[in-house]
């Protein structure tokens, strides 16, 4: 489902940009192997690209990895030339301007804290947030979305889903991110991403640009020793999330892209940022889940585990979702 949804996200989320006048750039990405023993590993990830339908994958050898880049220290890359950058909170805010223009209530901070289904009908109890509600309310509809990311396993406990026995329960994983001084902005125009572990939890520390030019490193791979969430699954949701970078991170970030950015130095790099990834494994690969219920659930979709590429894939996943709850409907 990764594969197909983000191969088709990534075509309309560019044609949604464009028609929704959100920040959006054609970038290219570069996967790079530093070594000769990495290349096969390059030669598997084409051949993967290219069966799952990605555009004009090429495989580059050392003279035209500097070509493309000159500072990237490489024996060889994947180039994907149709990977891009946007404005990824232009992108939220104009999903949601689009949603509210179609009749929807965007609700920012609101708690799903009960949903249970009575006579064919599910009924969703919401309770203020942060998010300017004065007070909850009661909602009933034939058919529920449960996209609630970080808390996606909770809200599907609420419906009395065994998330623990569907391997549905959640574990926070936390992506930092460092920006490189400022002296070297422009000094790399691609994605740089390295050969990615074999176990497919994460893709590794990457280069990446934003649409004003900066460079950053990440994210990396953190998985909280407690859930931040607390409590037990379905016990009720948490907002005390930690999203601050810890300056003590540097030296795995610097060390793993020195390896082609040999003139990378440790003070060229700041904390910036740090994002969470509702992630199914924390020691293996796992697919989207996107299950539409049957029997005494019927009419509840639930969408859990959307991590990377959550984002690129999020239009062909409301595709998907709107298709399942037109069959239910």
């Amino acid at each position: 489902l990764k594969a197909r949804f983000c191969v088709e996200g990534r075509r309309l989320l560019k044609e949604f940009c464009a028609a929704a006048g959100v920040g959006y750039r054609e970038c290219g990405k570069l996967i790079v192997a530093v070594t000769d023993r990495e290349v096969g590993h390059l030669e598997d990830l084409h051949a993967l690209g290219k069966a799952n339908g990605v555009e004009d994958l090429r495989l580059l050898d050392a003279g035209e990895v500097s070509d493309l880049e000159p500072e990237i220290e490489a024996v060889a890359a994947l180039f994907s030339p149709r990977t891009g950058i946007l404005d990824a909170e232009g992108a939220a805010r104009a999903f949601a301007r689009r949603a509210e223009a179609a009749g929807a209530r965007v609700m920012v901070g609101a708690r799903v804290t009960g949903l249970r289904r009575k006579g064919g009908v599910w009924e969703v109890d919401v309770s203020p947030g942060d998010g300017g509600m004065r007070e909850g309310w009661r909602h009933g509809s034939r058919c529920v979305v449960n996209a609630a990311g970080l808390w996606a396993d909770r809200v599907a406990a609420l419906a009395g889903i065994d998330v623990q026995g569907r391997g549905w329960g959640l574990h926070l994983s936390r992506g930092n991110y460092f920006v490189l001084d400022s002296r070297h902005q422009g000094r790399i125009r691609h994605l740089v991403y390295p050969v990615p572990p074999a176990d497919g939890t994460t893709l590794g520390v990457h280069v990446c640009l934003d649409l004003g030019g900066r460079l950053k490193l990440g994210p990396d791979y953190e998985v909280p020793l407690e859930d931040p969430r607390t409590g037990v699954v379905g016990s009720g949701l948490s907002a005390n999330l930690d999203y601050r970078v810890d300056p003590g991170r540097r030296r795995a970030f610097f060390e793993g892209a020195r390896t082609f950015l040999p003139w990378l130095e440790a003070g060229d790099l700041a904390p910036d940022m740090c994002g969470l990834r509702p992630k199914l494994s924390v020691t293996d690969f796992r697919d989207f889940v996107v299950a539409a219920e049957e029997g005494d659930g019927e009419g509840l979709v639930n969408l859990v585990g959307i991590d990377s590429p959550g984002l690129t894939s999020a239009p062909a996943l409301a595709l998907e979702v709107g298709r399942l709850a037109a069959e239910i409907l």
